[in-house]
């Protein structure tokens, strides 16, 4: 059982374009057949849920397909996924929502290695409610965040932990089910941003136990759309803001207006092309397992000869020097050289590396990168090692 990086890159109309594109990060190039997935659903008849006309079937089944989609991605139950605009909609609706039932004097704990996303809602949050924010530090070195940094913030009067399961920035991956048990145990919930985690690794939220799991579609070679899983016991305990008429049902309280059915079927076709990265057999939760590891082993292998080749350029400064697993993503700059012309010069080159804090400003300022970043490359599952030749042959002309 291979992964064949050019078989699947066949699948990518945009890759005709000929730019080596490192920067999946911010957002994948899409499959075709997610294109006409969303295509196929905008053109059809379609209509609000139902079950009176044939419109009306074909908008229902569209969701509910979407929702078991997501469910085996994530290892996660259809009827506590949860679509929204985009992770940082879900999240500002979830910190309001989980907000109502905080307190004056109660905490919670964000951390500096997070994007944007996972810090400010929460922090808008508790400023509202009068409750208290807890940080939680990463090693600038190594980019690592440590469980152990939890041990001192967590009290009876924690309520929520946010965290990331892996740093947009630098990749790193924190041990999620040793920071959502030391949560559990202190009586709080767990936020988990997993953008950055989903898109390069199998993922499992009842093993990294989280209690609640968001992501991104259009990070993992789907349309543009924001999901959320939690357990439907949790969820009925929330009561979001929302129209008098609308559904007081799980997951459907928190789906605020029409779902965009053409990006969830475009959501679904990602998940299937996921599912199909290598030959599999049995359900699709379990192809999706098998296909996810190898992708994982591919993207490690050119994460490793990327490395390996900046560390032969003097001038090129690395960031987080993690130990433990890491999402296929490195930071860098080039000494006499600033970020945007680093960029600038590779897309000249034909490579696509952008340069920025990517919305992680904490983590860029922790750094010590300020508010200007650097720059990030990431490996995607249509990334060649001839391309990653490319970035380094790039590198190393300045």
């Amino acid at each position: 059982m291979a992964y064949d990086v050019d078989a699947i890159r066949k699948h990518f109309p945009a890759l005709d374009g000929g730019a080596a594109h490192f920067d999946g990060p911010g957002g994948s190039q899409v499959p075709a057949k997610v294109g006409e997935a969303v295509a196929a659903t905008l053109c059809s008849a379609i209509a609000n849920r139902g079950t009176v006309t044939a419109a009306e079937r074909r908008a229902d089944g569209v969701v509910r397909e979407a929702r078991q989609a997501a469910a085996d991605l994530l290892g996660a139950r259809p009827e506590g996924v949860v679509f929204g605009r985009s992770m940082t909609q879900l999240t500002y609706d979830f910190s309001r929502a989980l907000a109502k039932q905080w307190r004056p004097g109660d905490e919670i704990v964000v951390t500096r290695l997070d994007h944007d996303a996972n810090i400010r809602p929460w922090l808008q949050a508790a400023q509202a409610r009068d409750v208290t924010v807890r940080w939680a530090d990463f090693d600038p070195e190594t980019g690592e965040l440590s469980a152990s940094a939890f041990a001192s913030l967590l009290t009876g009067r924690t309520r929520l932990v946010a965290v990331t399961a892996a740093s947009n920035l630098l990749g790193t991956r924190p041990d999620i089910p040793a920071i959502t048990a030391a949560a559990r145990e202190a009586g709080a919930l767990s936020y988990v941003d997993g953008v950055h985690l989903t898109p390069h690794s199998p993922v499992d939220v009842a093993e990294l136990g989280a209690d609640f799991y968001v992501c991104s579609a259009y990070k993992f070679l789907g349309p543009h759309l924001g999901l959320l899983a939690a357990a439907p016991e949790l969820l009925e305990t929330l009561s979001p803001d929302k129209l008098l008429p609308s559904s007081d049902a799980v997951p459907e309280r928190f789906e605020l207006g029409t779902l965009p059915y053409e990006l969830l079927a475009g959501a679904t076709a990602a998940i299937d092309f996921l599912s199909a990265l290598v030959p599999g057999e049995g359900s699709r939760r379990a192809r999706l397992a098998v296909s996810m590891r190898e992708l994982e082993d591919h993207e490690t292998a050119l994460l490793d000869r990327l490395e390996a080749g900046l560390a032969e350029l003097p001038r090129v400064v690395r960031y987080g020097s993690a130990t433990r697993r890491r999402t296929p993503t490195v930071l860098f700059t080039v000494t006499g050289t600033g970020p945007k012309a680093v960029y600038e010069h590779l897309a000249g080159r034909g490579v696509n590396a952008p340069a920025s804090t990517f919305y992680a400003i904490e983590c860029s300022r922790r750094l010590g990168l300020g508010d200007t970043g650097a720059v990030r490359a990431g490996i995607a599952p249509y990334t060649t090692a001839a391309e990653v030749d490319l970035l380094l042959k790039a590198l190393a002309e300045l």
